[in-house]
């Protein structure tokens, strides 16, 4: 395995403004192999102190904070704990979220000493806490994107084709990259159904673990707080799953329950990382969040596997579509896109829908180049309507272009300002390394 925030780990370690380091994520993206199998190869001494499981161990933040007195207790388990050779990784530090709050004085106290902490459920720890903000920093793992699973696959050269201009890749090799995606739609990018796929080479082993993982999520929410029925928040997560795509309504999300208790669910998930809130703004200008309007929203899911899974795709039907935007209506490449951009260019997606009375005109997603806005559909094919894209070119003259993500070869219109780009290029569009190669 390899992962794009490797080299993000070791500029935290080389660093000489570091912090100590949280790595925030959804439970088995990653965050404990990351610093297992990179992080700790680069120092003499590694203390691993899982808070979970060592509950006798949170005492020792139950009252004094200071990290000369924490350290003393540590050593006498883990031998010599030296700034400069020694890494610290509190995993699992939402067990524990006075450790969290510990992280303050380690920066004030002992800034030369290397401590990571990772966990899931952040979020709702952080509740219970006053966040050491300004005196941490953070790191965001997602699940593999298509990039991380070529190369978990061994095709380094495929891997390496996808973060090019596609100006400057031959089509036969754009498209053998478009039927390489079409396994990761149903694989998805969690290490585990990644490792599994590339081991056994089964599908149907795969969707095993991905049913696992589901069941592990569903496990957690009794301990979300505050706390709702879990079968308010498993129809809420599946009823988002299916309407990837579709602007929401918190009443359609569950009849069993009102559009008020259905919000709070949904909120509830998207603290919990396995939900991605995607609103609605006004494209005039930047930043695109000061116009986000949070009552006009759609949704992505934290795994595109994870997804079909849910969602009980037919898979051996929609393997058979010859065209990837046609697969499961659709949805299954919108979720791409979107776990796409998370995970290489912002932590926040707005889209654009029209605000006129019985106008449903809106475009998929919208991303930033070098201060410029640039609409982006995903669409079946080069044909068909683009009338609410060219809607929005012809209403926003900031917006210079209008990007097209489809299950075809690159291809230009200038004289309608757009852009066709295979599918997989979700990696790229928002980077103008190549955007005029």
């Amino acid at each position: 395995m390899k992962r794009i925030a490797e080299k993000q780990i070791i500029a935290w370690k080389d660093s000489s403004r570091r912090k100590p380091l949280i790595i925030r994520g959804a439970r088995q993206v990653g965050k404990t192999w990351l610093v297992d199998n990179v992080l700790a190869k680069h120092f003499e001494h590694y203390v691993k102190i899982d808070l979970e499981k060592r509950r006798d161990l949170h005492p020792l933040f139950a009252e004094n904070l200071d990290p000369e007195a924490i350290l003393r207790h540590l050593e006498l388990t883990a031998g010599r704990i030296t700034p400069g050779c020694t890494l610290i990784f509190f995993d699992e530090i939402q067990a524990c979220p006075r450790a969290i709050m510990a992280l303050r004085y380690f920066f004030e106290e002992m800034p030369e000493l290397h401590v990571v902490a990772a966990g899931s459920l952040l979020e709702f720890a952080f509740g219970e806490i006053s966040v050491p903000v300004g005196r941490v920093q953070y790191l965001h793992m997602h699940p593999m994107t298509f990039y991380e699973y070529l190369l978990a696959l061994g095709k380094e050269t495929m891997a390496e084709y996808t973060l090019q201009s596609p100006k400057t890749v031959a089509e036969s090799i754009q498209q053998a990259i478009l039927a390489e995606l079409r396994q990761y739609f149903f694989v998805g990018g969690m290490p585990e159904c990644v490792k599994t796929f590339r081991d056994s080479g089964s599908m149907l082993a795969v969707f095993q673990v991905q049913s696992e993982i589901l069941d592990s999520y569903r496990d957690d929410f009794a301990k979300y707080l505050p706390r709702i029925d879990t079968l308010c928040l498993d129809a809420v997560f599946l009823n988002t799953a299916k309407s990837v795509g579709e602007q929401l309504k918190y009443t359609r999300l569950n009849a069993g329950h009102s559009g008020q208790i259905n919000r709070k669910a949904f909120d509830l998930l998207v603290k919990a990382k396995l939900l991605h809130r995607i609103p609605s703004c006004d494209p005039s200008g930047l930043p695109l969040g000061a116009t986000a309007n949070l009552k006009k929203f759609k949704a992505s899911l934290l795994d595109i596997g994870l997804m079909q899974r849910l969602c009980q795709v037919p898979v051996e039907q929609e393997l058979h579509q010859e065209n990837l935007l046609a697969m499961y209506r659709g949805k299954l490449a919108e979720q791409f896109v979107a776990q796409e951009l998370l995970a290489w260019h912002s932590s926040e997606l707005f889209y654009w829908a029209r605000d006129a009375r019985s106008s449903n005109a809106e475009v998929d997603f919208l991303v930033v180049r070098q201060g410029k806005i640039y609409p982006v559909e995903v669409k079946s094919g080069a044909g068909g309507s683009m009338k609410s894209l060219h809607l929005m070119l012809d209403n926003y003259p900031n917006c210079p272009q209008g990007l097209v993500l489809y299950s075809g070869c690159r291809r230009e219109l200038p004289e309608q300002k757009l852009l066709f780009l295979p599918l997989y290029c979700a990696a790229v569009v928002g980077d103008m390394r190549w955007a005029a190669a």
